[in-house]
């Protein structure tokens, strides 16, 4: 029976007009290697759901920019309040009223003030920081094509500077314009009773809202345009260290982007059919993860995000699979969470677009904290934040939530889900501790920003409530060293892209911020992420970073793909090195099919 049926089948591919196997146009809906980025939008344009698109523009950009358009009349119509209160009241009665009525106002303004905050950000990360990143981008594309072609490392750093100042310049100059054309219909010094009716509210709260937003770009835009320029740019590391005979060192696999699908015979989003199918190759992966560590014990295998490729549960329980053959591997597993893991909206509709109301961004959070706690839940630590200390491990900071996850995943309750951001927030950055006071420990960074539509999925962010946690996890072990690992590239790699497009929207928004957040950490730390699908080993202001290639991505099943195995040790001097990496290749399927032809 088994001969007849595989005679059948190499009868039905020898004889068929198409192999269901080596799947069809369809499979390329999101494929960047088939078509530009202003193809995709435009295909976007014509599926996405306008009805959404404006309720989306309306909860995300009008409601926030009203809230924080009124925020300054309303906080001077309460501080008015307050102040005829004192001065019409008098005696013990009246003053224990006014205490009241100050008690009432300072906690209805501080909830009043978190909302305000939390919309400014919102704001800041849609709309202003990408769009000078953008304006820097743009220039240092331009600059580098025409100027930088055969430079060396020096120049093209130079120019990189010089293009980041020159942005800031331009942006604070264009913001300047905009807060002169809205400048005539803001009002910062009104009051409630003046405003005559709706219309004339939503105008003067939008014309405050672009004033005060603009007023930030302009002064933040040549706050970054400088700072960038001043920092150290990033650069190639030339040089690696020698690792010590006899001195502590760590063997770290360093994998990344394993966009593991759910089929099959399934593809990925980005590569479709130019990209290899199911996940064989990373089987294959794991099986040369077992003869290495036979070989020579590792003591990592980190994964710096994405791994799934759409963060649905059958990607999740064909990544459970796999670990489940390597109980020996997963043991050392750690993981933390990609884009493609939070947010890609509808892995079969790149078009589609999620209202802030969705439960299925929660829904992708708690499959991604499920699988953490499975998989490294008793091995890290999260940050107590009253106490402001290393904490409970994440499966004990979960326990208590575990009903309620389960029961949100089961019926998907909008009044079940407002704990979950909290939740999220609170679990990062994990932390596991070194294993002595001078060891090596280890830091997981969420570097996700939030994202409601798939074409918008790869923004990063590091929090200030992550680096505050970080900082704390350093202070508890001032001795030790630590790889610091994210998802999201810190800044762009010190060469020139084919395309303007590969710049855009996928460094983290804040990595100035964050580098120089770090700068405590220099010679004690090794920053370590993924999300670029190529390998490079730099430094950025003399700290180290390494980025992981995709061992899935990039190449049809027939082509070989790689990762690395990096060696870490202390030094006498108590700094942390880098010793020259090994590189493992991942062999690909001879005779397998290629990508189809354009």
């Amino acid at each position: 029976m088994t001969r007849a049926r595989n005679r059948q089948v190499r009868k039905v591919e020898a004889g068929s007009v198409v192999d269901p196997r080596h799947g069809d146009i369809e499979d390329d809906a999101s494929n960047t290697k088939r078509y530009s980025m202003l193809s995709l939008a435009g295909n976007m344009l014509v599926e996405i759901s306008w009805p959404k698109l404006i309720i989306a523009w309306t909860l995300l950009l009008i409601v926030p920019g009203l809230l924080l358009g009124l925020a300054p009349i309303i906080a001077q119509e309460w501080l008015a309040t307050v102040s005829n209160k004192i001065t019409h009241l008098i005696g013990l009665w009246s003053l224990l009223i006014l205490a009241v009525i100050i008690a009432l106002g300072w906690f209805g303004w501080r909830a009043l003030f978190r909302m305000v905050e939390a919309s400014f950000w919102a704001l800041t990360s849609i709309v202003v920081q990408p769009g000078y990143a953008m304006v820097r981008e743009g220039l240092r594309h331009i600059v580098e094509k025409l100027f930088a072609k055969n430079a060396n490392e020096a120049v093209r750093a130079n120019l990189r500077a010089i293009s980041a100042a020159v942005a800031g310049i331009i942006v604070f100059a264009l913001s300047l314009l905009v807060i002169r054309c809205v400048w005539p219909y803001a009002d910062f010094f009104g009051s409630l009773s003046e405003l005559k009716s709706w219309k004339h509210v939503a105008v003067l709260a939008l014309a405050n809202s672009v004033a005060l937003i603009t007023a930030y770009l302009a002064i933040a835009a040549l706050i970054w345009g400088f700072a960038d320029a001043l920092m150290a740019q990033p650069r190639s590391l030339a040089k690696f260290d020698a690792v010590p005979r006899g001195g502590r060192k760590w063997r770290v696999a360093h994998l990344s982007d394993i966009h593991v699908v759910g089929d099959r015979y399934g593809f990925r989003l980005e590569s479709g059919r130019w990209g290899p199918r199911g996940n064989e190759r990373l089987k294959r992966l794991f099986k040369q993860l077992e003869t290495l560590n036979k070989k020579d014990r590792l003591d990592l295998i980190l994964i710096t995000g994405d791994m799934t490729d759409a963060g649905i549960s059958t990607e999740w329980a064909a990544l459970y699979d796999i670990l489940a053959d390597h109980p020996r591997l997963a043991g050392r597993v750690l993981m933390l969470p990609g884009n493609h893991d939070l947010n890609i909206v509808d892995r079969a509709n790149p078009a589609r677009l999620d209202l802030p109301t969705s439960p299925n961004r929660r829904l992708r959070q708690i499959r991604c904290l499920a699988a953490m706690d499975a998989i490294q839940g008793k091995r890290v630590r999260v940050i107590d934040r009253d106490k402001d200390r290393v904490g409970k491990t994440l499966a004990d900071s979960l326990r208590l939530y575990r009903k309620a996850l389960a029961r949100f995943a089961d019926v998907a309750r909008p009044i079940l889900s407002y704990a979950i951001p909290d939740l999220w927030a609170r679990s990062f950055p994990q932390i596991v501790p070194p294993d002595k006071p001078d060891g090596l420990g280890i830091i997981l960074l969420d570097s996700n920003a939030d994202a409601h539509f798939s074409f918008t999925n790869a923004l990063g962010l590091v929090t200030a409530e992550q680096m505050r946690g970080l900082k704390i996890a350093c202070e508890a072990y001032p001795d030790a060293c630590w790889i610091i690992a994210l998802h999201h590239h810190v800044m762009e790699y010190p060469w020139a892209v084919k395309a303007f497009s590969e710049r855009i929207g996928t460094a983290l928004i804040n990595g100035n911020w964050f580098i120089r957040s770090l700068k405590s950490l220099t010679g004690r730390a090794i920053l370590m992420h993924g999300h670029r699908h190529i390998d490079w080993i730099g430094e950025i202001a003399k700290l180290p970073v390494v980025s992981a290639p995709s061992p899935v991505m990039e190449v049809t099943d027939e082509r070989d793909t790689a990762f690395y195995i990096h060696t870490l040790a202390i030094g006498s001097d108590d700094d942390l090195k880098l010793h020259k990496p090994e590189r493992i290749v991942v062999k690909g399927e001879r005779g397998a099919r290629g990508a189809p032809a354009t």
